[in-house]
């Protein structure tokens, strides 16, 4: 007997074989035929379901009306505590439907294969940085909206509407993952593909699955092979089964790519095709795959994915503005991954190309954001078995890793790593949170990788502001650097455009009349790699001089930042003044406090993370 399996979409969990609908441990009460509108709406996420398509679904062979579906609809939005004037879960379309809003999760994607997993395996997850991907191991939280929006872009392409997808972020936010789980979810779901409008009546109905040609942008040195990743792609599909029909098309369409694959090709075929193509431009290259691409989507579904777009060559981009900019029908999806950080020069190609497709509407851009505290909760409850911990634990941790990574998944998956193999989270240990968060190896490997992309002076100035502070400002670093504190900001400003490290956090006015700008580290960790990569004697001096920078500045009205003073000048080696600030910020501390040479008399460990004022 074939097991149904549960359909997961946070909070909720529908069991179909139960016939129940969860919200952790409590059930939720739903009427048979609401719940098989539900389960019907759930097997199709992002889909327009018609109501028609609902009565006879869940009503076959009886004459009802439609607005039995609409009684259903609303108690399943009830249940959900949905609003159908802003919908998280059901979309009302007018006159036509409903869709499914939210990314459904299951199965959930575990491995290279999009292999599926059953509830009770769902809790246990192997080791991030074992996999060659780490995002295909990690359940997918808090991307819902993303997820939803992906999908609707599909119903575009299926219906003729060629679409171009950009899908970006700063490194490790989950560009491919979010990716694959959109794949995984075409593969798990199977539904059927509309018949296009654009299609004459007597054209044969398409295929039931799409093409998914996947291609990879790689870091180069000097001139890259043209269309590397788009010649990927093809190759990998020519190769599937089915493939031999492709290699049709593009003989007939595209001679000038077919004959940049010569390993499909016999050797006879792929000299009369040399032959053939002999003086080919560039122009007449676009020209052939933009025809081919028109002619195999007219038959069946073409979804491209090239990752890393920002190493591209510039032929390839060349082309994605050629399918963008053809006005004629394509049901092609077009998702293309980058990184902001990569596209440093206002002369980079992918940066050219983005922007005059955006500014005529041919292309769309999917940001990625980071995680919020719920949704790092979300995960730290799904990697440990319930009764490992008390839930109010738990979320405690959640709240200290989002601290320290800001919601970055890359960070947030293996800071839980590595916290798991010291064994901070064992089950013995019942007395969560105050365990200290440190940085994994691999995260501060990746932070030095990305730091020895700036020049020096960029490297030395987040150095010192390091020293000010997780939140400082251009003028506290001014004093560290002894550069000017428009120089300080300029550097700032440079790496805040470039999406590095900082960003913009208001304006700083210290009472003796100086106004900067303030920054922010995009993630604590961030500071943390870099306050440990200064010598410990250059710390001391650099605690000492924004001290008493910051102590000149504030005068008489230094008992507002008594407690940033007491750290730097502690960790300056200032001892006495430690302990008069210390007193001035906790006026009940003991006065005879005793100084013990080098013993730090503020913080438990680097001053990197306490400082919030200068």
């Amino acid at each position: 007997m074939k097991t149904e399996l549960p359909i997961f979409f946070s909070p909720f969990r529908l069991d179909p074989g139960n016939a129940r609908l969860w919200h952790g441990s409590q059930v939720i009460r739903l009427r048979p035929k609401s719940f098989a509108v539900l389960r019907y709406l759930l097997e199709r996420p992002g889909q327009l379901v018609t109501k028609e398509e609902l009565l006879n679904a869940v009503w076959p062979k009886t004459y009802v009306s439609d607005a039995l579906v609409k009684d259903s609809i609303l108690e399943i939005r009830r249940a959900l505590g949905d609003d159908a004037r802003a919908p998280r879960f059901v979309e009302t379309v007018h006159r036509r439907g409903y869709r499914f809003l939210p990314a459904v999760t299951t199965p959930l994607v575990t491995s290279n294969q999009l292999s599926v997993v059953s509830e009770k395996s769902e809790r246990r997850f192997d080791s991030q940085l074992a996999t060659g991907n780490w995002q295909l191991t990690t359940p997918l939280i808090g991307r819902d909206t993303e997820l939803a929006l992906l999908r609707g872009w599909l119903d575009k392409a299926l219906n003729g509407e060629r679409q171009l997808v950009f899908v970006t972020g700063e490194p490790g936010i989950g560009k491919t993952t979010i990716v694959e789980a959109f794949l995984a979810q075409l593969g798990a779901s199977p539904f059927s593909f509309p018949q296009p409008q654009f299609l004459a009546p007597n054209t044969q109905h398409p295929t039931p699955s799409p093409w998914i040609g996947r291609g990879q942008c790689v870091e180069h040195y000097g001139a890259g092979e043209a269309y590397m990743p788009v010649l990927e792609a093809l190759g990998r599909l020519c190769r599937a089964p089915e493939g031999e029909h492709l290699l049709d098309v593009l003989r007939q369409y595209a001679p000038t790519w077919l004959v940049q694959l010569p390993a499909l090709l016999k050797a006879e075929d792929f000299e009369r095709l040399q032959h053939k193509v002999q003086g080919a431009t560039r122009e007449r290259m676009l020209r052939e795959m933009a025809e081919a691409v028109e002619t195999f989507t007219a038959e069946r579904p073409l979804i491209l994915c090239l990752e890393d777009l920002h190493w591209s060559d510039v032929s390839t981009l060349e082309l994605l503005a050629v399918l963008a900019r053809r006005h004629e029908s394509a049901r092609l999806l077009v998702l293309g991954t980058y990184r902001p950080v990569e596209m440093l020069g206002p002369g980079h190609p992918l940066r050219a190309v983005k922007q005059e497709l955006q500014l005529h509407q041919q292309c769309e851009e999917l940001r990625l954001g980071l995680l919020t505290e719920p949704h790092v909760a979300e995960y730290v409850l799904a990697r440990f078995a319930v009764g490992a911990h008390d839930r109010g634990s738990l979320h405690r941790l959640a709240r200290a890793i989002h601290q320290r990574t800001e919601g970055n998944p890359l960070f947030m998956v293996n800071v839980v790593d590595y916290m798991s193999a010291q064994g901070v989270l064992d089950e013995e240990n019942e007395t969560q949170p105050a365990v200290q968060i440190e940085v994994p190896a691999s995260i501060q490997q990746l932070i030095e990788k990305q730091l020895d992309r700036l020049s020096p002076e960029e490297q030395w100035m987040l150095e010192v502001a390091s020293v000010a502070g997780a939140d400082f400002s251009a003028a506290a670093v001014a004093a560290g650097t002894k550069m000017t504190t428009g120089d300080v900001e300029a550097c700032c400003t440079r790496l805040v455009r470039r999406e590095q490290f900082l960003r913009t956090h208001g304006v700083s006015e210290w009472p003796d009349g100086t106004v900067a700008t303030r920054y922010h580290f995009l993630h604590a960790l961030y500071q943390e790699v870099l306050y440990e990569r200064i010598p410990a004697g250059q710390r001391v001096s650099l605690h000492h001089w924004i001290g008493e920078r910051v102590e000149q500045a504030y005068g008489d009205q230094v008992r507002a930042i008594a407690a940033e003073l007491a750290v730097h000048f502690e960790q300056g080696r200032e001892y006495r003044k430690a302990i008069s600030y210390l007193q001035q910020a906790h006026p009940a501390a003991p006065s005879g406090r005793a100084v013990n040479g080098d013993q730090g008399l503020v913080s438990s460990r680097s001053g990197a993370s306490v400082h919030t004022g200068t």
